[in-house]
């Protein structure tokens, strides 16, 4: 489904990533796990078209989306919901939803809204209200069914536990097996390596805008480097 073969991207002058080669397959789940800064979200917003690719290839279905614009990777069925959630306080979370919709090229029916409301319950209870009023959590889960609303074969996910109470990533966590369940393939960025092996099949660890390790989640868990690095064990 997704294949990046050898990408490089920067900030400016300041190089980010230093030729990442990666893969999802249909319906996968994926995580990359590393310290922070160490260019996972990069690769996110370079895949999804907000840093320049300068060198390699970024392949969806076969069709190279390398330095496309956001909407037409979106329109292809590449998603991203983006570290902080970036949610607008003042809305209610059928507006988000409605907004997720049209990013992907128009409105959605009341069957996609259905859909993420199954997913969501917590959501439908509160559709009206203003997600600023909301919890950590529940704005987490806003960012995630606006995401879906553009029918997305890969959900990308960035730090979706940020600054949330365990509990509350327990619910998190949660929903995002729901929605691969539900089919879709998920390339997740977490910085809670426990959440990330918990939730994905296979692992890529980045580092310094490289890909140092990569396996199965077994495997990395297993791993005692890894454990203490970044499992805290």
């Amino acid at each position: 489904m997704l294949e990046v073969d050898r990408i490089e991207s920067a900030y400016g002058r300041a190089r980010a990533l230093h030729g990442i080669t990666l893969s999802v397959g249909r319906g996968e789940a994926v995580a990359l796990i590393g310290a922070n800064g160490a260019g996972k979200s990069t690769i996110l917003r370079a895949i999804s078209g907000l840093n320049p690719v300068l060198s390699g290839s970024i392949r969806f279905e076969g069709r190279e989306i390398a330095n496309q614009s956001p909407r037409r990777i979106v329109h292809a069925g590449v998603a991203h919901c983006p570290e902080e959630r970036k949610i607008w306080p003042d809305l209610s979370v059928l507006d988000h939803l409605e907004l997720g919709a049209i990013a992907s090229g128009g409105l959605r029916g009341e069957r996609d809204l259905d859909e993420v409301f199954t997913l969501f319950p917590v959501l439908k209870e509160c559709k009206r209200q203003n997600v600023g009023t909301m919890s950590g959590g529940q704005q987490q889960m806003v960012a995630i069914a606006r995401a879906l609303m553009a029918r997305p074969k890969l959900l990308m996910l960035d730090e979706p536990s940020l600054g949330l109470a365990p509990k509350v990533i327990d619910e998190v966590l949660a929903a995002i097996r729901r929605v691969h369940e539900a089919g879709t393939a998920i390339l997740l960025v977490e910085q809670n390596a426990t959440l990330a092996l918990a939730v994905a099949s296979r692992v890529y660890v980045i580092e310094n805008g490289l890909v140092t390790r990569d396996g199965s989640a077994t495997t990395l868990r297993d791993d005692p480097a890894i454990r203490a690095a970044y499992l805290g064990f």
